[in-house]
């Protein structure tokens, strides 16, 4: 038998029944009823319940362990009673009734209570225990999901052709607008290596030699503030270079690829192909952003001939001079909201 596990803590089912196995992970929970100690076991894979018997040599050494103690444990699968399973779990139905056990790594009280998702401790304390945070089942979820949808992308990907290409990360620098995160050069004092903000000149260089059809899930480096729609100082972005091709081409490819990535992840789901085609300046006079979100309600109306006619000089002269006077229809407010809520807002927008 394996040393640590013959099955992770979500493989087992009610037809393993009978079995003799052996798992290995973090105690989740420790639970006494009447005696009985009951130990959700927890690997990257989900939780197996593990019932210690009090005449079992090992019991006072569970009874004492602290939660995040690494155990290996050997028994027999049992099914449950049926007043006793747990539908919520995959494993729910069995349980294993511990034969054997081996304290691989007794931990001490941690500082982060790792069952409760909903704590409410300081971001300092999360981050210091980095490692004991990222074990909640959520973040966890976070980090496997990032890398199912990066894996099919790459798969969507392939299978129209396209080559990935891996860029240099040390390279010259190429101002973009942001400044640059520079690294200097042990070999050529004060000399200075760049993070690529994007690998855009790699990618021309690839395409210049000949290579087609190009993608990348590139970092990119910034030494810029937060915006909402984009972390400080590092990201990723998947970038695409196409030969020969039509704005439309291009379109097609990516309609296609995040439309089916919305679809196999996340319950919204995009709008059928070919997507809405929005021009430019219809964009930016209807929503105000050459990028609108269409979620939003709230569009841009032409207000200015109603505005030519009014006492308010401002926009009279606005609209006298060839300008646009343009605003927004907001329902929902009128006879709600109250005067010192549209002073506030009046002065919101001075």
């Amino acid at each position: 038998m394996h040393p640590y596990r013959t099955h992770t803590c979500n493989e087992l089912r009610a037809a393993d029944a009978g079995k003799t196995v052996r798992l290995s992970g973090w105690m989740f929970r420790l639970r006494d009823h009447g005696g009985i100690l009951f130990v959700d076991l927890r690997d990257h894979y989900g939780l197996t319940q593990i019932v210690v018997h009090p005449s079992r040599s090992f019991f006072g050494l569970v009874e004492k362990a602290h939660l995040e103690s690494v155990i290996t444990v050997t028994g027999e699968v049992k099914l449950r009673t049926p007043d006793t399973v747990n539908p919520d779990l995959p494993t729910g139905e069995i349980e294993i009734e511990a034969n054997e056990l081996v304290m691989e790594g007794a931990s001490e009280v941690t500082p982060i209570y790792i069952p409760d998702e909903k704590a409410d401790e300081s971001e300092d304390m999360r981050l210091k225990y980095r490692f004991l945070d990222l074990r909640r089942e959520k973040l966890h979820n976070n980090l496997v999901l990032r890398s199912q949808v990066i894996r099919f992308l790459r798969e969507q990907m392939w299978a129209k052709g396209f080559n990935e290409f891996q860029t240099p990360i040390l390279t010259a620098s190429s101002p973009e607008g942001a400044r640059d995160y520079l690294v200097p050069s042990r070999l050529h004092r004060g000399m200075f290596y760049a993070l690529p903000q994007a690998p855009q000149m790699f990618k021309q260089l690839l395409m210049v030699s000949g290579f087609d059809r190009y993608f990348q899930i590139a970092p990119c480096f910034r030494d810029e503030a937060a915006r909402a729609d984009r972390s400080p100082g590092e990201f990723y972005q998947m970038d695409i270079e196409m030969s020969y091709a039509t704005q439309d081409e291009i379109f097609a490819v990516v309609e296609d690829v995040v439309g089916k990535t919305f679809a196999k992840f996340s319950s919204w789901s995009c709008n059928p192909a070919p997507w809405p085609r929005i021009k430019y300046r219809d964009a930016m006079m209807t929503y105000g952003s050459d990028k609108p979100d269409l979620r939003n309600p709230l569009k841009w109306f032409d207000m200015s001939a109603f505005f030519a006619k009014a006492d308010f000089k401002a926009f009279a002269a606005c609209v006298a001079n060839g300008g646009l006077v343009k605003g927004m229809l907001v329902k929902g407010i009128v006879g709600v909201e109250t005067r010192t809520w549209f002073d506030k807002r009046e002065a919101f927008v001075k």
